[in-house]
């Protein structure tokens, strides 16, 4: 018999969306990337049949994801505070966004975003990796909001309004190695060394 349930070792329990047959969707996860607010989590785009190894691979990113902290978060605040002032200086100025314009500390730009669901998806072609979609309002985006991605809860890869794309890559089509982000990415990820490596030095 069908199960309209899934179950991950790292958030428990989620249901099938009674409108979306591949989403799946958690309790609410106490999230300390956002001190510790709590939010839904969605597997997205998953058919258990056809992925057998998502919910694996989901945890693994999750679990990594999940010892993210606030001071991760203020890590990427140049990277939100520059979404802001791109938006900000590509529309007419409203009186409304002043208390935006007068930020000084880019940290401070979290006041204005509200973290609201968080998307768990595999991109579905090139590195075929999970990725960690975190919605967001904002007030400078009212229309479209914000989405931070994290690849495989590792690190920021993109940060954008809310477009239904995980990467810049995807977003213009172009090769992922003209990605700033993911080039990031690869960076970090390759010159990482096991704590041993400091005595080859």
């Amino acid at each position: 018999m069908k199960t309209n349930t899934v179950n991950s070792n790292i958030i428990g329990i989620l249901r099938q969306n009674d409108d979306f047959n591949d989403w799946w969707e958690s309790n609410l996860i106490i999230i300390p990337f956002f001190n510790n607010q709590e939010i839904k989590i969605t597997f997205m785009d998953f058919v258990p049949e056809n992925d057998p190894e998502f919910i694996k691979d989901a945890d693994t990113a999750l679990q990594l994801f999940l010892t993210k902290s606030e001071s991760d978060k203020f890590d990427i605040s140049k990277l939100v505070y520059k979404n802001c002032m791109d938006f900000l200086n590509a529309v007419v100025y409203d009186e409304d966004d002043q208390a935006l314009w007068d930020i000084k500390n880019p940290n401070d730009i979290w006041n204005f975003v509200q973290p609201t669901h968080i998307f768990v998806t595999r991109r579905d072609y090139e590195d075929q990796s999970i990725y960690i979609n975190i919605n967001c309002e904002c007030d400078w985006e009212q229309e479209h909001g914000l989405q931070l991605v994290f690849k495989q809860g590792k690190h920021i890869t993109r940060v954008s309004s809310i477009d239904g794309h995980l990467t810049n890559a995807d977003a213009y089509g172009i090769p992922d190695e003209e990605d700033y982000l993911l080039k990031q990415f690869e960076r970090i990820e390759r010159y990482k060394r096991p704590k041993w490596w400091q005595f080859w030095k």
